[in-house]
């Protein structure tokens, strides 16, 4: 029998880490070629490792969550013959990956670990500070800076803290007195249904992944927001007609597909909103292409899966196009390329949408639009006061690249496409 050492192959793009998102095996288990052995998760995608051999697994690394380098031994298997670990390479202590924090429990703001609770200040005693007499409404909690600082740190209603200090100034050791005590106090200040407990949650895979891209894009992009009003009724009528008399085969129009299409008439006029910045290397990537990401919901959380080539489409095809990859991204079988190449997004909330909304650009590209909520909402015309069918069009640029002329002249040449939407069939209508 040998071993044999899977390790954490290169998956190209520069991909130096990935993270444990997924183990399907774990030590004991009699695996065959090709079975599935552990999910990670790059900056790009979730890639599913498979075994190259048969074999038992006698180790896995890495708990969920943990991030490991390209190379990192993954998983250790008992195979027959020869496998890939030599007997010298065995019998010296091997560097083992690092190792990550372990998922914390979740705790009480109000019972920590004894060992890191400080004995309480001489002369004050923890049977004096459960029953305190507790103040007055409006009375004040005298307390220094850095005390108010750790018990609003801790969660800590300071009106139900005995102080020991001078005066009745509650303490550090107060504090710790109180947290030792179990916080009986507040219980009983708050009745019995006072609720204390916190969860903690550890956050990986993708809701990590988006916590790092949102944090990323705002810290590097100046946004300016820009809303402005469309009359939607003419459209509206449109698509109603256009789903009535659609052939088989033929998907359901909603809103979006017009709204890609008037994106695509519109962006040769604005090269520089059809493109991505290497804020890095100080480059402007301007595409001929309009490949549209769309902001997608799904059970892991936000992901953006891309209609490439929307102004090769007409609006059934963007429809069907549209419809098929955020399909694909919910059902988690979406592809690398469907997930990555956008040159601007689109985010909708749908019903949902609000009035206004101010979206995070998808970095690194300058520009996101977002749909608001379409209400019928009464509006003067003329000497007349009438309902029609509205929306607010919300978007965001990144004000490095797009100017705030360009960028309302941008939305005011898409408003004009949505609310006259023959226009958007017309060659010539931009």
């Amino acid at each position: 029998m040998g071993r044999y050492h899977f390790r954490l192959p290169d998956v190209g793009e520069g991909v130096a880490e990935a993270e444990v998102v997924v183990w399907h095996v774990q030590p004991g288990d009699r695996i065959k070629e090709d079975q599935s052995l552990v999910d990670v998760m790059t900056d790009k995608a979730t890639v599913d490792m498979t075994s190259p051999v048969d074999g038992i697994v006698t180790a896995i690394h890495g708990e969920i969550g943990s991030m490991l380098p390209v190379g990192s031994v993954l998983v250790e298997l008992e195979v027959e013959g020869e496998g890939n670990v030599s007997a010298t390479a065995e019998a010296r202590p091997a560097a083992a990956p690092p190792a990550a924090a372990p998922t914390p429990a979740p705790t009480s703001a109000l019972t920590p670990a004894p060992a890191k609770v400080p004995a309480p200040a001489a002369g004050f005693s923890v049977a004096e500070q459960a029953t305190p007499s507790f103040r007055k409404a409006g009375e004040t909690a005298f307390a220094a800076p850095a005390t108010r600082r750790r018990a609003f740190d801790l969660g800590i209603p300071l009106q139900y803290v005995a102080g020991s200090g001078p005066g009745g100034r509650i303490t550090s050791d107060d504090l710790d007195a109180y947290i030792a005590s179990g916080g009986q106090t507040a219980a009983a200040a708050g009745g019995s249904n006072a609720k204390t407990g916190i969860e903690d949650t550890r956050i990986i895979g993708l809701r990590r992944k988006i916590a790092e891209k949102m944090q990323d894009a705002k810290r590097r992009i100046p946004h300016i927001a820009y809303v402005e009003e469309c009359d939607l009724t003419q459209l509206e009528s449109l698509r109603a007609e256009m789903n009535a008399g659609r052939r088989e085969g033929q998907p359901k129009l909603t809103l979006l597909p017009f709204l890609i299409r008037a994106l695509v008439r519109v962006l040769p006029e604005f090269p520089q909103i059809n493109a991505r910045y290497d804020d890095d290397a100080g480059v402007l990537h301007k595409f001929e292409g309009v490949h549209i990401g769309i902001a997608t919901q799904t059970p892991g959380g936000l992901m953006v899966p891309v209609v490439h080539h929307a102004e090769a489409r007409n609006i059934w095809d963007c429809a069907r196009e549209l419809a098929r990859v955020s399909g694909a991204a919910k059902a988690g079988t979406a592809t690398r390329d469907e997930m990555s190449g956008s040159t601007i997004t689109l985010t909708s909330l749908g019903l949902l949408g609000g009035i206004v909304s101010t979206p995070v650009i998808n970095h690194p590209e300058v520009a996101i639009i977002a749909p608001n909520k379409l209400v019928d909402r009464p509006v003067v015309q003329g000497s007349f006061i009438t309902v029609r069918k509205m929306m607010n069009l919300s978007s965001s640029f990144d004000h490095r690249i797009v100017d705030g002329y360009d960028a309302a002249l941008f939305i005011q040449r898409v408003k004009r496409l949505l609310e006259h939407p023959a226009l958007i069939f017309m060659e010539d209508a931009a």
